[in-house]
């Protein structure tokens, strides 16, 4: 397995993640071909796609050289990390912050992205040891509260899911976003077999992320 530490650092030094609602794992890995080509550091295999963990298995049996890292997403409960995690997931996203699920991607050294929208959820997971915090809903929290939260906590490594774009994501990173998580903005291409599109919507993303940051 990956050494978390290198997942984490390597999601934040390419700033993007994929998140995947895919039909089938035909389909994901056709997208995640497409992501490696554009630069995404990783692709979140989320458990609302039918037979998530096989998909997850069939991608990490696939790239094992580290040019794609596999998690999932829309994780509900330790015990569906755990399923994600004997699969092969090399982290772990959910859309809130569950303490348990948290204990137990620590317990197995899995890096864990538990989702938060207030300032006490932020330091709870912190506390229980998340590495990166999902900023969720993106869209309805907006660039401010990442802002706004690295005021009293600079230390928060937090992540927006939910309204990314290419548009918006300089003013993301401006609030002191380490990486964004983008979904259908990024990889609806794959809806019409335009795999080319998520590649280009990729690079696009990727070399804004990196001139906002010089």
């Amino acid at each position: 397995m990956a050494d978390g530490n290198v997942i984490i650092t390597r999601i934040k030094e390419a700033g993007l993640v994929a998140v995947v609602r895919a039909r089938n794992s035909e389909q994901a890995v056709r997208i995640a071909d497409a992501c490696i080509e554009g630069g995404v550091a990783a692709i979140e295999i989320t458990f609302t796609v039918p037979g998530a963990h096989k998909v997850i298995n069939d991608l990490v049996s696939k790239y094992t050289s580290g040019e794609i890292y596999i998690g999932a997403g829309t994780v509900l409960d330790a015990e569906t990390a755990r399923i994600a995690i004997l699969e092969g997931a090399q982290y772990v996203v959910s859309p809130y912050f569950n303490a348990d699920m948290v204990r137990l991607c620590n317990r197995y050294q899995v890096p864990v992205m538990p989702g938060v929208m207030s300032i006490k959820e932020i330091v709870e997971a912190m506390e229980a040891g998340a590495q990166i915090l999902k900023a969720f809903p993106g869209e309805i929290l907006g660039p401010g509260f990442i802002k706004a939260v690295r005021g009293p906590l600079p230390q928060a490594q937090i992540m927006p899911t939910g309204g990314v774009s290419v548009d918006n994501v300089a003013e993301w990173i401006k609030a002191g976003a380490v990486a964004v998580g983008a979904g259908s903005s990024l990889t609806k291409g794959a809806d019409t077999g335009d795999y080319k599109k998520i590649t280009e919507t990729a690079k696009l993303f990727i070399e804004k992320i990196k001139e906002t940051r010089a």
